[in-house]
C-alpha cells in the first residue's frame, strides 16, 4: 500500500510535541512492513539545516490559489530517511520562522493561510509525485487535505480513488479562524454550515477533517470515549459521536531505538532489567545536574518532563507543593510553557534548595537523563490524549504516578503489592488530597527495594513498541480505502 502522511512537524526536523514522534516514528515501522510511506512537513528555518548545501526540488514551482492571489511553492527532495520518502513544501514567506506556529506561545495571524496553503500543497505535489492509496492527515494543521479532496478536487480523475484517515492527536486544537476563511482558501460558502466546517461561526479545520476524512483515529483508546464526551470532546463530542463508527482508538507507540537505557547515548552509563545496578550511576548524574548533589540515596527522586500548563494537572500540584517539600522526597522538573506554572516551580525551589530543583528549557538530553535518573515520574494532567513519557518511564525502570485518564490510564497498571503485579499508580478525579495520597503510596512502595525492583522490572518488560499499533493502522488503512471506493 502507498501511503502519505502529511502533518506540521516530525522528529528529527521539528518537534514541539508528541505528534512529531508518532511521524518519526510510525512511517518506518510500516515500511518495515512493505509500504511505500511518504512524509510531507512544511519547509521550516529549522528544517533548513538538516540540508546539506543547496536543497534539492523534486518540484520547481506549484502554484497555490487565494482570492486574491497566487502563492508559488517548491517542494524540497529530502530522501529516503530509514526507507521513508520526505518532502518539504517551501514557501519561505510563510514558513521560514524561527517558530513553528507562533512566537511565545502565541499564534501566527496568516495561521489558516500557511496550513491552508500546505494542504493544497501536499494533494498538488502528489499529482506529480505519486497519489497514494491514503493520505494520513494528523491533527488541524493538514485536516483540509480531506476537505478539499471532497469538495474542489471531487472531480479530479488523479485523485477519485484516494482515501483518508485523520489522526487527532489532541482534540484541543482545533484551527478556528474567522468565517472569511471560506472564501479566502477558495471553499465554496455551502461547507461552511453547522454540519461541515462552521463551528460557533468559526472555520474550524479540524471539524473539517473529522466531517470529510473515511476513518478517523485518535491516539489512545481511552481518548477515544473520552472526545465523545462533553467534558473532553472540546465542543466536537457530537460531531465525533455522528462519526463513532468510523472512529479508532489507537495507542502511540515508542521509538526504542532512541528510548531505551541499555543503549542510550545521553546516560551516563547503561543499564537493563537483568542489571539495574547503572540506574544508581544515572540517579547521581541527574541530581548532580540540577545541583542536588546533596540528596541521601535513600531519598526517592520524582522526575517530571513536561510543558508546563493546566492541562498537565499543575494547578492540581500547586495546591499540595508544600506538603510534598515536606516529604523525604527530591523532585526535579523540566519544562516550559505557562509563565504562571513556569514561576510556580521557580518559587518552589527557592523555598527549597536543597530537594526541589527545575530548569524552565526544553533539552532533548536532559529528559533522558531525568527518565533514567529518577525513582519515580509524576504525571497528573487533567487530560492526557496518549502521553509518552510515562511510556519512556516503564522502560527506564521509573515508576509513573499519573491520574487515571486518556492514554494514561490505558499504558499504567495499579501497583498490587500482595500480588506483585502492576507498574504504577493512578488517581482518579481531581482533588490535589488524592494526588497526594498516591505520592506517599509510591513513597512507602520505594522503602521495600526488593518489591520496588519488581515494580520496577514490571515496566521494563511491558512491549509498547510500534509493531502491535502499525498493524492497527494498517487495518484502519484498509477501511478507509473500502470506504473511498464505495462514497459517491
Amino acid at each position: 500500500m502507498q501511503i502519505t502522511f502529511a502533518a506540521s512537524e516530525a522528529t528529527p526536523f521539528a518537534k514541539t510535541g508528541g505528534l512529531a514522534d508518532v511521524v518519526g516514528a510510525l512511517p518506518r515501522e510500516l515500511v518495515k512492513r512493505g509500504h511505500k510511506v511518504t512524509v510531507f512537513l512544511p519547509f521550516y528555518a529549522r528544517v533548513r539545516r538538516f540540508i546539506e548545501g543547496e536543497p534539492k526540488y523534486a518540484i520547481r514551482s506549484l502554484t497555490i490559489p487565494f482570492r486574491y492571489y497566487n502563492r508559488f511553492v517548491g517542494v524540497v527532495d529530502a530522501g529516503l530517511r530509514d526507507g521513508v520518502q520526505h518532502y518539504f513544501i517551501d514557501c519561505p514567506e510563510l514558513f521560514d520562522r524561527k517558530e513553528l506556529y507562533g512566537p511565545s506561545g502565541a499564534e501566527y495571524i496568516d495561521n489558516a493561510e500557511r496550513f491552508g496553503l500546505f494542504c493544497r500543497a501536499v494533494i498538488e505535489a502528489s499529482k506529480w509525485l505519486g497519489v497514494p492509496d491514503v493520505f494520513h492527515v494528523h491533527d488541524w494543521q493538514s485536516a483540509l487535505i480531506p476537505v478539499y479532496l471532497r469538495t474542489l478536487y471531487r472531480q479530479d480523475p488523479d485523485l477519485l480513488g484516494a482515501a483518508t484517515v485523520l489522526t487527532i492527536h489532541n482534540a484541543a486544537y482545533q484551527g478556528a479562524f474567522p468565517p472569511k476563511t471560506t472564501e479566502e482558501l477558495l471553499f465554496p460558502w455551502d461547507v461552511f454550515t453547522m454540519d461541515r466546517l462552521e463551528q460557533y461561526d468559526h472555520f474550524n479545520f479540524l471539524k473539517g477533517g473529522v466531517v470529510f476524512s473515511d476513518m478517523l483515529t485518535t491516539v489512545s483508546k481511552k481518548y477515544a470515549e473520552e472526545i465523545k464526551t462533553a467534558e473532553f470532546g472540546e465542543q466536537l463530542d457530537g460531531v465525533l459521536l455522528k462519526r463513532a463508527a468510523d472512529l479508532r482508538g489507537i495507542l502511540n507507540g515508542v521509538d526504542y531505538s532512541l528510548w531505551d537505557p541499555a543503549k542510550d547515548g545521553h546516560l551516563a552509563t547503561h543499564y537493563t532489567p537483568e542489571n539495574l545496578d547503572g540506574k544508581r550511576a544515572c540517579r547521581a548524574d541527574l541530581l548532580h545536574a540540577f545541583g542536588l548533589e546533596s540528596v541521601e540515596e535513600t531519598t526517592p527522586v520524582i522526575g517530571i518532563v513536561s510543558r508546563f500548563a493546566k492541562q498537565k494537572g499543575f494547578d492540581i500540584l500547586a495546591e499540595i507543593t508544600e506538603e510534598i517539600a515536606e516529604r523525604d522526597v527530591a523532585v526535579v522538573a523540566l519544562g516550559t510553557h505557562d509563565p504562571y506554572y513556569e514561576n510556580l516551580f521557580r518559587a518552589w525551589a527557592f523555598r527549597h534548595p536543597g530537594n526541589i530543583a527545575m530548569q524552565i528549557r526544553y533539552d532533548e538530553a536532559l529528559a533522558h537523563k531525568i527518565e533514567a535518573g529518577s525513582d519515580m515520574f509524576l504525571m497528573p494532567s487533567r487530560y492526557e490524549p496518549c502521553g509518552l513519557n510515562q511510556i519512556y518511564s516503564l522502560k527506564y525502570g521509573t515508576v509513573p504516578i499519573v491520574r487515571a485518564t486518556g492514554g494514561l490510564d490505558d499504558t499504567i497498571e495499579e501497583w498490587d503489592a500482595k500480588k506483585g503485579t502492576g507498574t504504577g499508580f493512578k488517581f482518579e478525579g481531581f482533588d490535589p488530597e488524592d494526588l497526594l495520597a498516591e505520592i506517599d503510596r509510591a513513597l512507602d512502595a520505594f522503602q521495600n527495594r526488593k518489591t520496588w525492583e519488581r515494580l520496577m522490572r514490571n515496566g521494563m518488560a511491558r512491549d509498547h513498541s510500534w509493531r502491535g499499533p502499525a498493524k492497527q493502522y494498517e487495518r484502519v488503512y484498509e477501511e478507509a480505502v473500502q470506504k473511498a471506493g464505495t462514497r459517491d
